[in-house]
């Protein structure tokens, strides 16, 4: 197993990346938050889990070690795979999934595209304390600090999710309108991101 990988970022995308070790470029996939972490031309180190299937071999990459660790807990359960795991880590950090399982709160849990009613009882009750303890309290509040505007990343993040674009614009407009700012500054990309999510809620589109 690859478990991580650490070399130059050769390009980033919205769901994948390319980091170039040893001369091999590795192909890898993650969450809009993970990527937005990533320069084009930096180095950088991944923490990385591969699913390896009959026709594939797929790669994705994570912050840290703990949000591997929660998106292969998460594949535990019956009819989660992969993708839908990401998709959980792209709507909520690690410990605001770990709260949500451990409360039951299936309302967090359908915020998730692809997760409905019956899906997220279901992660509830199977996960039960596979994910353990959260390691922090409750989710740090989005800074308002001003910078240059990247609200265009988070859209385009969200229409990668699979929202329009116009719904997604309006998630980021309300975001920003209950942190009190009028822009997204660079190193709060990962959390409009999230709090968008959050407002969305609902079905797609």
């Amino acid at each position: 197993m690859i478990a991580s990988l650490a070399g130059d970022v050769v390009s980033v995308h919205l769901d994948r990346a390319v980091l170039e070790v040893g001369g091999v470029g590795y192909l890898v996939h993650g969450t809009p938050a993970t990527l937005s972490t990533l320069r084009v031309g930096a180095r950088a180190r991944l923490a990385t889990s591969l699913v390896v299937r009959e026709d594939s071999f797929t790669l994705y990459g994570f912050v840290d070690d703990d949000e591997r660790a929660v998106f292969e807990a998460v594949q535990t359960v019956s009819g989660v795979g992969p993708r839908l795991a990401l998709a959980m880590l792209a709507a909520h950090t690690p410990d605001a999934l770990r709260r949500a399982v451990a409360g039951e709160d299936i309302a967090a849990l359908v915020r998730v595209p692809g997760i409905g009613r019956k899906g997220a009882q279901r992660i509830a009750l199977e996960l039960g304390d596979k994910l353990g303890q959260p390691t922090t309290g409750a989710p740090a509040q989005m800074s308002v600090v001003r910078s240059d505007d990247r609200r265009e990343q988070v859209v385009a993040a969200l229409v990668g999710l699979g929202w329009n674009a116009k719904a997604a614009e309006d998630a980021v407009a309300t975001v920003l309108a209950e942190a009190g700012s009028d822009a997204v500054a660079e190193d709060e990309v990962a959390s409009a991101l999230r709090a968008a999510l959050r407002v969305l809620g609902g079905p797609r589109g």
